[in-house]
């Protein structure tokens, strides 16, 4: 990691619970909400436009907008851009939608489960691991109706309003599932391509045990797609891995974990047997 970007960290990141916030960086939040991450980029000292990512659990909306509200007062997002569309990652999307009135944003193969065309394959709990594989046949798996309210990222990889990001496309958890990378210092918006907790076990999520680890197995239907995602994001080099779920990574340690995760994809993130395991 280079030296100006040293800097600009906050204290190092060894733990994160529900509610709780880690600075990544002067213009940019992980935020903790049960067991899934969103960010907020942008710098509340600055009369910036700032954008949210990822929508949260199911009524999580008052304690986003209550965060947002702390970090940057009246100031309402530009824009809110979704990683990709399961449960957890849009839970208060449409609350947010109301009270904000902003564009939403997604890979355009995300859109027909944004926009109430198509569902996503149910939870498999073929895949082992833990409790939360086995209970995941019953986690909501439909598509959400935003209908006009979503617009397709631009396919150049832009970000709209927001330059310095460009859209990685990491398909494999779901068709359209999309990292965000900022090369200035590398930052790196993960999703769910890869994660840093075994999603699978309730009792590595309850306490947060730190590993590297692929996309959640219980949910992820194209596991070609996923490795190859993994090996996209591990190829930008990046200093900081924001991921939907655990604690995020950054430096030496992110970069070995990476280099492991990309050699030893089939035994570290592969089910040995799963209903979308071919």
């Amino acid at each position: 990691m280079d030296k100006a970007f040293e800097d600009e960290f906050i204290p190092p990141m060894t733990s994160i619970k529900s509610g709780n916030s880690v600075e990544i960086t002067a213009d940019l939040i992980c935020h903790t909400i049960q067991i899934v991450n969103i960010c907020m980029v942008g710098n509340p000292h600055r009369p910036d436009p700032w954008f949210l990512v990822d929508a949260g659990m199911p009524h999580s909306a008052p304690d986003i907008i209550a965060l947002a509200e702390q970090r940057f007062g009246s100031r309402r997002p530009r824009a809110i851009l979704l990683t990709h569309g399961h449960f957890d990652h849009v839970g208060a999307i449409v609350e947010l939608i109301e009270h904000w009135d902003v564009p939403v944003y997604a890979h355009e193969l995300e859109l027909p489960y944004l926009t109430g065309k198509a569902d996503y394959p149910p939870g498999d709990p073929q895949v082992a691991g833990g409790m939360v594989s086995d209970l995941s046949p019953w986690f909501p798996n439909h598509g959400i109706r935003l209908q006009g309210q979503v617009k397709a990222l631009p396919t150049d990889g832009s970000v709209p309003h927001f330059p310095e990001w460009r859209v990685i496309h990491t398909p494999g958890h779901t068709p359209g599932h999309i990292s965000l990378f900022r090369k200035r210092d590398r930052s790196l918006i993960v999703g769910d391509a890869f994660v840093t907790v075994k999603q699978e076990s309730l009792y590595k999520v309850m306490l947060q045990i730190k590993e590297i680890s692929g996309p959640p197995k219980y949910f992820t239907t194209d596991w070609q797609a996923a490795k190859e995602s993994v090996k996209r994001l591990a190829a930008l080099a990046p200093a900081v891995a924001i991921t939907g779920h655990g604690i995020p990574m950054d430096g030496a340690e992110l970069t070995q974990a990476l280099d492991q995760l990309v050699t030893e994809f089939d035994r570290i993130a592969l089910p040995e047997q799963g209903r979308y395991v071919h």
